[in-house]
């Protein structure tokens, strides 16, 4: 992906669809904030976003669990799929505590993203940091190449450096290329689908579009199914001005379909049901 502008990340605005797609995710999240409910009772509503935001970052990392068996479980050691699920609902924990370092460090974050998906139970010191030249990368759902170290580390200090700078794109745009950038380059070791979500959600807090951390779209991703999400990735990764607008609006949509689950809750919340 590649822009002679000053300000890449705005630059991006003028791909096909994205500008209706940032105008249509402003109008959603404008929307659920306006709920009464969120007046009286955002904390309820925040927490269970973040219930169900994990819940649907798993999924895509092959930990598709029903709602009621994530809010029922407590232990999340053991199989494979309870690890997934413990380590999405540590990431949406942590997401809200690492916003100021986000702006001055995003490198660190993600280090300390990796380390809390980790969960501290490798045994080497692959956690925590970027691969080095020769080792693996696990990453259930995304088959693409893996691109080598030296790659990954120029890549990464150049997404570290848009960030810190800013600019004057919008937070769909910079949440959606943060999301594409860390899905394509899977810089850990492990859990880099977690991690690369995880960061999108820090964007979309950060940049004020959902300070109150209710639109999660992890949920949205998780609804329009795997393949949708691995064939508009795919689209992003083509670096064509079509593909990495699809890709945007694509994570468009799933921020729209986590602002109509939290809907739902202040709907159930003002009726008394949840």
């Amino acid at each position: 992906m590649s822009t002679t502008s000053s300000d890449p990340l705005a630059a991006l605005g003028a791909l096909p669809g994205v500008a209706d797609a940032v105008d249509s995710v402003r109008k959603a999240v404008d929307r659920v904030y306006g709920h009464r409910v969120m007046r009286r009772r955002s904390n309820e509503v925040t927490a269970e976003a973040a219930l169900r935001g994990a819940r649907g970052s798993a999924a895509l990392s092959g930990a598709d669990w029903n709602l009621e068996e994530v809010r029922r479980r407590t232990d999340f050691s053991g199989e494979d799929e309870a690890r997934t699920i413990g380590a999405a609902l540590r990431l949406t924990a942590e997401a809200g505590q690492l916003l100021s370092i986000w702006r001055q460090s995003p490198l660190r974050v993600l280090a300390r993203l990796h380390l809390v998906a980790a969960g501290g139970v490798t045994p080497d010191d692959t956690v925590g940091r970027p691969r080095l030249t020769g080792e693996p990368v696990e990453e259930p759902l995304i088959e693409a190449p893996v691109p080598g170290a030296d790659e990954v580390s120029g890549r990464l200090e150049g997404l570290s450096k848009l960030i810190i700078a800013g600019g004057s794109a919008p937070a769909l745009v910079t949440s959606s290329v943060v999301h594409g950038e860390l899905l394509a380059l899977r810089p850990f070791g492990s859990h880099n689908g977690l991690v690369a979500r995880t960061a999108e959600r820090i964007v979309l807090i950060g940049s004020g579009l959902d300070p109150k951390s209710i639109c999660p779209a992890e949920v949205g991703h998780a609804e329009q199914g795997r393949a949708a999400y691995v064939a508009a990735f795919e689209g992003y990764l083509s670096g064509s001005p079509e593909g990495v607008g699809a890709w945007i609006a694509h994570c468009g949509r799933s921020v729209e379909l986590g602002v109509r689950e939290s809907t739902a809750v202040c709907e159930a919340l003002q009726r008394g049901a949840a």
